[in-house]
């Protein structure tokens, strides 16, 4: 069609956002990206807390809540736009958390989806916080660094609990009913384009190179996939396995199929309706909120992860150690996507919000209750950002879910220091709030460090829109301005972008960004007289977390001791 032809009502889209608690989808005009209707389902398996065992960082989800979430939201976009703009529907786009894969058969259903399997975690989607497979992780690193060549070398040279080998090789050792009936292990963003396009043999799945990348670590220089001689010499459970995956991957803004004919009767699209290749959401979201070269694009949700483009005659052969990888065209085709991120965003302020509401649970009132825990957070921020600032300050480490980047741990701890009898819930959620942002500060400092210097901030995602409070400290943190993208959903407003591109709407994703793309509403600039004293707070933060990772290492040393003793 082109991009100048395009016009406002001639044809929409579909962008489809799943994150941990739910999936959104959008229906949006291609010409210009206004939105039409938009839909929101709570994955139900998972809000009763079924499969997750969080003392021991199990965390699963259910393909079920997936799919039913993916037919219920669609439908009712499409219910609330009517029939006239149903029919111009051209291309439905994915994004998904990340790393989430899922163990499958030989057609490509998840075994959670086959019998015997209804009820088993291990045969569900591991969820991208799931920490189960720490040690496998670990072994994964010790390994890579004797062998040559490095295969870590493009995902930061650490290798994270959180990734697709390793919560694989988690899987395999754990459940011999699995391990038996597997044929191949495939990411969240890559099913749902294959379930749409009526996929039915593994072998042809399109695999896109974001999640290939990232996690996987497939890359050019390798050929593809690491040896299967490193896997072997990994675990034997693993020899074997890279012929039961991919060689060659795919950018999102290709086509990975038409959808299939009772995928459409299903939902209520057209038969010609293009899926794109799939990514995950923070990638997506960043072309969502309309990502510039070298502008750390913030996805601030439950975690953040944290993205930035840059041309490859640039970045040449710099290779920024500790964040989660850097791969060609993962974010825009045309560019390297590098990846970084916190384990736990949101998710620190939402823990603090439930210790808070513990006494709750006595009242029978359930309106009552909920308005409480919705006001919770936004009076905590308001009484925190009148208090005086001091060095001597209640002070915090952000690492309640180990630490992401840089230099991913995930066994590491979070912590609180400072406390005295005044320390009352505003004084620790500042506390909180300044360790994330410390947090990300650590980030920004690695990629200036090694070259990649950082030109400005995006902030994207609901913490972004949502908590001004937060956004300031952030800016005063980090001494540079933050802007804040306009759209509620820059997630799913990318993978919309991607299905304009992969329907053939646009030549490429940055003319689908250009005329798509929201723009932004807000912009905090650092507060001159804050600057200096959070530089010395951020000092200390880093002091506490050495303390931390130290005697992490110190008991982790004595215990390997006391077991082979």
């Amino acid at each position: 069609m082109g991009t100048n032809r395009l016009k406002p009502g001639e044809a929409y889209v579909i962008g489809v956002d799943y994150g941990s608690d739910s999936v959104r989808s959008v229906l949006v005009d291609a010409a210009n990206g206004s939105e039409i209707a938009s839909s929101v389902f709570y994955y139900p398996r998972w809000k009763e807390g079924k499969y997750c065992h969080p003392s021991t960082n199990q965390f699963r989800q259910h393909p079920l809540d997936y799919v039913e979430g993916l037919e219920a939201t669609i439908k009712a976009c499409l219910q609330k736009a009517g029939a006239d703009i149903a029919k111009k529907v051209k291309g439905l786009s994915v994004d998904t958390t990340g790393s989430t894969p899922v163990a499958v058969d030989a057609t490509g259903t998840p075994l959670a989806l086959t019998k015997g399997f209804e009820e088993n975690p291990n045969a569900m989607f591991v969820l991208w916080k799931d920490h189960t497979a720490t040690k496998e992780a670990e072994e994964i690193n010790e390994l890579a660094e004797k062998h040559e060549p490095n295969f870590l070398q493009f995902v930061g040279g650490i290798y994270s609990s959180e990734w697709f080998w390793a919560k694989l090789l988690h899987v395999l050792r754990e459940d011999e009913n699995v391990r038996n009936a597997i044929h191949s292990w495939v990411e969240h963003c890559d099913w749902i384009p294959f379930l749409l396009t009526g996929g039915n043999d593994v072998r042809e799945m399109k695999r896109g190179v974001c999640s290939a990348g990232h996690k996987a670590l497939w890359a050019e220089a390798f050929g593809g996939l690491p040896s299967d001689d490193f896997f072997a010499q990994l675990d034997p459970l693993l020899k074997g396995f890279t012929q039961k995956l991919f060689t060659k991957t795919y950018t999102s803004d290709e086509a990975a199929g038409t959808i299939s004919k009772e995928w459409a009767q299903r939902l209520g699209l057209p038969e010609d309706v293009l899926i794109g290749v799939g990514a995950f959401d923070a990638h997506m979201g960043a072309v969502g909120g309309q990502i510039e070269p070298y502008h750390l694009s913030k996805v601030m949700g439950t975690s953040t992860c944290d993205m930035l483009v840059a041309p490859a005659d640039e970045i040449n052969d710099t290779l920024v150690r500790g964040i989660c990888g850097q791969v060609p065209g993962s974010v825009l085709p045309s560019m390297i996507g590098l990846e970084a991120g916190q384990s736990a965003f949101g998710d620190v302020y939402a823990w603090f919000r439930n210790l808070l509401s513990y006494p709750l649970k006595y009242i029978t009132d359930e309106k009552l209750k909920e308005e409480i825990r919705h006001k919770m957070i936004a009076d905590l921020s308001d009484e925190a950002q009148k208090l005086p600032l001091n060095e001597k300050d209640e002070l915090a480490v952000d690492w309640m879910n180990g630490r992401r980047t840089p230099d991913a741990n995930q066994l590491l701890k979070g912590a609180i220091a400072n406390l005295n009898l005044g320390s009352d819930a505003p004084r620790i959620f500042k506390a909180l709030v300044e360790a994330t942002c410390f947090g990300a500060k650590a980030i920004v400092d690695r990629f200036n460090e090694q070259g990649v210097t950082i030109k400005g901030l995006i902030g994207l995602g609901g913490v972004a829109k949502k908590s001004p409070y937060i956004m300031q400290v952030m800016a005063d943190v980090m001494n540079m301005p933050i802007r804040i993208h306009k759209s509620e959903q820059t997630c799913a407003m990318g993978a919309s972008m991607f299905a304009a591109t992969a329907a053939g709407l646009y030549d490429k994703v940055e003319d689908a960004m250009q005329a798509m793309g929201q723009g932004f509403d807000a912009e905090y600039h650092p507060n001159p007289k804050n600057v200096s004293y959070y530089q010395k707070r951020y000092e200390q933060y880093q002091k506490l977390g050495a303390f931390i990772e130290t005697q992490t290492k110190q008991q982790l040393k004595a215990n390997r001791e006391l077991v082979n003793s």
